[in-house]
C-alpha cells in the first residue's frame, strides 16, 4: 500500500486484501497463538496462480465463508486443491455489513446512506447470539486437529471475519485489549479500499452527510464493544457463553489452547 507500513502478519498476496496470520498475539497465561494455523481475509475470488502456488504452502484443510449466497455467487472462492470450501452466512440477506465492499451494479447513493453508527451498532449486537456461522466455525475449531490451519472470511475481512476472530481469539485466552487492536487492524489494510469509497460517496452527499458517513464507515472500537457485550449481557460472562453457545466445556478450551498456543 501507498505511504503505509502493512503489519507483518499481513500475507503477500496480490489478489486478496486483509489476508491476515492471526498468529504470534499473546495470551493472559503468557503463551503466543501459533502462527501458520488460523487466517482471516476478504474475498478470495481474485486470488492469482501465484498467490494460489503461495496458499498451498500453507497446507490449508478448509476455508469457512461468512458471506451471503449471492455474494459467494458473484464472487465464488476459487478451488484450492483438496481445501474444504463451506459457506454459512453470518448476516441476514438484508444486513447492510453483508455487502460491505459494495457490488458491480453501478453506484447507489440510497446503499450508502444506510451506513449509520446506530445500524452498525445494531448489526453487532446480534451477531453473536444464536449465529448458526459462528457455531459452525467454534465447531471447526472444537476440533483444531481435523480441521486447521483454517481461513475465514468475508467480503472485506473486517466486520463478520472480525466477530469470528474475536470469539476464536477469546476462546484461546487472547486479552479483549490485544483483540480489539487486531480488529481495528482492518482500518489500515483496507484503508485505500476506505479512500476510493469516500471519494464515490462525497459527489453525491452533502457535507453532513458525507461526515456521518465517513464517521460510521470505518471500523471502530464501540462496533466490537457491542458484540462483546451482547454476549455478556446474554450469558453473565465469555466461559458461560462458548459452554452454552457452542458446547465447548472447559476440557475442549483446554484442548484447543494446547493445539494452537505455544
Amino acid at each position: 500500500m501507498k505511504g503505509k507500513i502493512m503489519p507483518e502478519c499481513l500475507l503477500p498476496l496480490s489478489g486478496a486484501v486483509n489476508f491476515r496470520d492471526m498468529g504470534g498475539l499473546a495470551t493472559i497465561d503468557g503463551r503466543k497463538v501459533k502462527k501458520g494455523i488460523l487466517f482471516r481475509a476478504a474475498e478470495l475470488t481474485a486470488l492469482t496462480a501465484e498467490d494460489i502456488s503461495f496458499i498451498e504452502t500453507l497446507q490449508l484443510k478448509r476455508v469457512f465463508d461468512y458471506r451471503r449466497q449471492k455474494e459467494a455467487e458473484r464472487k465464488p472462492d476459487p478451488p484450492l486443491g483438496s481445501v474444504v470450501l463451506e459457506r454459512i452466512a453470518a448476516i441476514s440477506e438484508e444486513n447492510i455489513a453483508s455487502n460491505m465492499a459494495g457490488n458491480n451494479d453501478g453506484f447507489h447513493t440510497d446503499y450508502y446512506r444506510q451506513f449509520t453508527v446506530e445500524r452498525f451498532l445494531k448489526i453487532y449486537t446480534e451477531m453473536p447470539i444464536r449465529n448458526p456461522s459462528y457455531k459452525r466455525v467454534m465447531a471447526l475449531l472444537k476440533s483444531p486437529e481435523e480441521n486447521l490451519p483454517l481461513v475465514h472470511h468475508c467480503t472485506a475481512g473486517r466486520d463478520r471475519t472480525g466477530v469470528g476472530a474475536m470469539l476464536i481469539l477469546l476462546t484461546m485466552g487472547v486479552p479483549y485489549e490485544t483483540v480489539l487492536d487486531d480488529y481495528l487492524l482492518s482500518n489500515l489494510t483496507l484503508a485505500e479500499r476506505y479512500e476510493t469509497t469516500f471519494e464515490k460517496v462525497q459527489k453525491f452527499f452533502t457535507p453532513e452527510e458525507y461526515k456521518q458517513f465517513t464517521d460510521a464507515f470505518p471500523l471502530r472500537e464501540d462496533y466490537l464493544h457491542a458484540a462483546y457485550n451482547a454476549i455478556i449481557s446474554n450469558y453473565g460472562d465469555f466461559d458461560s457463553y462458548i459452554a452454552e453457545e457452542f458446547g465447548i466445556a472447559e476440557k475442549d478450551r483446554e484442548n484447543i489452547k494446547n493445539y494452537c498456543l505455544e
